[in-house]
C-alpha cells in the first residue's frame, strides 16, 4: 500500500460526495419503493456501468469461478445487508442523520483492521481520532428532535448497516489480486442473484406506480452511488488500505448534511453542527497518525 497523494485524497473526496448524495437520494426513492426494491434497484442498475466496461476492456469476469463463494459473501455483506438496513432506516430518521451516523464505520475499522490485517495497526494519533470522531456520533444520539424512541430501533439498524461495509472491506482484501472491475461486476451480479427472489416473494414492486422522483433517484443510486463509487471504493481500498479508505466516512456526513439541507431542506440542529464539527477534527488526527505507523 503506498502514502497517499494528492490523487487519492481527491479520489476520496469524490466518493464521498456521491456516497453523501446517496442519502438524500434514499429518503426520495422510499416515497414510491421498499427497502428490499431499493436495494435490489441498486445493484441492478449499478452492474451495468460496470458490466459495461469489463465488456469494453475485455476483463473476464469471474462471479461463477472456484472463488464465487467470496464473491457471493461480499456481494451479501457488502451490498444486500447494508443497503436494505440503510433503506429501512432511513424511513424513520432524517437523511442528513443516517449519513452521520455512517462515521461509525472510522472505529469499527480501526479495531477490526488491527486484528485482522498487517498494516492497518492501532496507534495513539490514530485511534484519538477516531475516537473524536465518534464521540460526535454518541452526542448526535442525545438530540431528541433527531433520535426518540420512535425512531432510535431505525439508527441503530443504519449503524448496523455501516458495520457491514466495514466487514466487506476486510474480506475484499481476501481478494484483492483481482482486477477492480472483475471484483465488483462480479459481487454485484451475486448481489442482485439474492435480492431478485427476495424482492418478488416480499414486495412486488411491479404492482405500485412509482413517482418520478423516486424512479430518477434508484436510477441515479445505481448507476452512480452504486456502480461508479464502488470501482472508486475498490481502487481506494487496494491503494492505501482500509483505514485510509474508511475517512470517507468523515467526509460523508459533511456533505450529506449540506445536501440534505439544500434538496429536502431537512432540519440542521446546534448537536448536528457540533457533531460535524467533532468529526472533521477526528479526520485530521487520522490522517495525521497514518504518516505515524
Amino acid at each position: 500500500m503506498r502514502e497517499p497523494k494528492l490523487i487519492d485524497y481527491s479520489l476520496l473526496t469524490l466518493l464521498a460526495l456521491i456516497w453523501a448524495s446517496a442519502f438524500f437520494n434514499i429518503k426520495i426513492a422510499t416515497y414510491s419503493f421498499g427497502p428490499v426494491t431499493i436495494a435490489f434497484l441498486r445493484v441492478f442498475f449499478g452492474s451495468i456501468p460496470v458490466l459495461l466496461l469489463c465488456f469494453y476492456k475485455q476483463i473476464k469476469i469471474e462471479a461463477f469461478s472456484k472463488d464465487w463463494h467470496w464473491f457471493a459473501m461480499i456481494g451479501f455483506i457488502n451490498l444486500v445487508a447494508p443497503f436494505f438496513l440503510i433503506a429501512y432506516g432511513i424511513k424513520s430518521v432524517q437523511s442528513n442523520l443516517a449519513a452521520i451516523l455512517m462515521s461509525s464505520t472510522s472505529l469499527s475499522s480501526v479495531v477490526l483492521g488491527h486484528f485482522y490485517t498487517k498494516n492497518e495497526k492501532f496507534n495513539l494519533i490514530r485511534t484519538t481520532g477516531v475516537l473524536i470522531g465518534f464521540s460526535g456520533i454518541v452526542y448526535l444520539f442525545s438530540d431528541n428532535l433527531l433520535i426518540n424512541e420512535n425512531n432510535f430501533t431505525s439508527a441503530l439498524l443504519i449503524l448496523l448497516g455501516a458495520t457491514c461495509y466495514v466487514i466487506g472491506g476486510l474480506l475484499t482484501l481476501k481478494i484483492s489480486k483481482k482486477k477492480n472491475e472483475n471484483v465488483t461486476s462480479s459481487i454485484l451480479i451475486w448481489a442482485t442473484i439474492i435480492l431478485l427472489p427476495l424482492v418478488c416473494l416480499i414486495e412486488q414492486p411491479w404492482k405500485t406506480v412509482p413517482r418520478l422522483d423516486s424512479t430518477f433517484s434508484v436510477i441515479y443510486l445505481g448507476l452512480v452511488s452504486t456502480g461508479i463509487a464502488w470501482l472508486l471504493r475498490f481502487r481506494i481500498l487496494i491503494n492505501n488500505g482500509l483505514i485510509f479508505q474508511s475517512q470517507v466516512s468523515y467526509l460523508i456526513p459533511i456533505f450529506g448534511t449540506i445536501l440534505s439541507y439544500i434538496f429536502l431542506k431537512e432540519l440542521v440542529t446546534t448537536k448536528v453542527i457540533i457533531s460535524l464539527i467533532a468529526v472533521a477534527t477526528g479526520i485530521y488526527f487520522v490522517r495525521k497518525g497514518t504518516k505515524f505507523k
